[in-house]
């Protein structure tokens, strides 16, 4: 693979009519670690792709994140006020920043995707559902708090989000949040496991606080509904199915 946070390292630089933007670092709690790294990487990766979609006239295509904060409203629309809460949302803002700057001056036309929790096969064990599967898997879960809840949304229908935006007739700016619209506690997440697991499980919550913790994400998809003709299909209980019946990765 190449770095596409180092320019000259990106050797096809022509022939491409659309430039899709999926690759980050994404782990929040590395990026108060390693602030630096995840802001510079993910910045100047971006600055890279969309210069390569300028020379080449492409559209671009970013993906953002779930860069609300603590929400003043829910469900939380494409309009709600951003919110600087960590350095990967922040490093996700400025990106979104960037392709405004690229827009406004060189008329690049950009979709702006904004997935909210992600969850799937394949997902880093670091990750609050494949740690809850793992855990479960060894007949023990140890968990903080029970509370937060999330609105997650299946890895295939995000791929297929990124496939409508690719097919999108677009000629300017768009944004759109894409997820589920239901949301779901950590508690209601580990019951449903348990379910799932079809054997005995050990649950204990130590009841701890995140500092600043957000206690409930819910989206308004109707924009990609209505505009991309995108909605999920795999609900949180299938998707969990899915991934605890998948062999693990070699």
């Amino acid at each position: 693979g190449i770095d596409i946070a180092d320019w000259q390292e990106i050797t096809v630089k022509d022939s491409i009519d659309t430039v899709i933007h999926l690759a980050s670092r994404s782990f929040v709690p590395d990026s108060f670690l390693r602030p630096r790294e995840v802001l510079e990487n993910n910045i100047d990766a971006t600055i890279n792709m969309l210069e390569l979609s300028r020379i080449n006239n492409a559209r671009m295509i970013y993906a953002s994140s779930y860069v609300y904060g603590s929400p003043k409203y829910l469900p939380i629309d494409e309009e709600h006020p951003l919110a600087f809460w960590n350095p990967y949302a922040s490093s996700k803002i400025i990106g979104e920043n960037l392709c405004r700057c690229y827009n406004e001056n060189f008329g690049l036309r950009t979709v702006i995707l904004r997935p909210f929790n992600i969850f799937g096969n394949g997902q880093d064990s670091r990750f609050l559902i494949p740690s809850i599967i793992d855990k479960a898997k060894t007949g023990r879960i140890d968990l903080k708090d029970p509370e937060p809840r999330r609105d997650f949304v299946y890895i295939d229908d995000v791929v297929e989000a990124f496939i409508k935006a690719a097919e999108y007739d677009y000629t300017d700016f768009e944004i759109f949040n894409i997820a589920s619209g239901v949301s779901y506690s950590v508690k209601e997440i580990v019951d449903i496991v348990r379910k799932l697991i079809g054997a005995e499980v050990d649950v204990s919550y130590s009841k701890e606080k995140r500092v600043n913790e957000i206690m409930e994400t819910v989206a308004n998809i109707g924009k990609a509904k209505d505009v991309l003709g995108w909605e999920p299909r795999v609900g949180l209980e299938e998707g969990l199915e899915r991934m605890i019946q998948s062999p693990p990765l070699s």
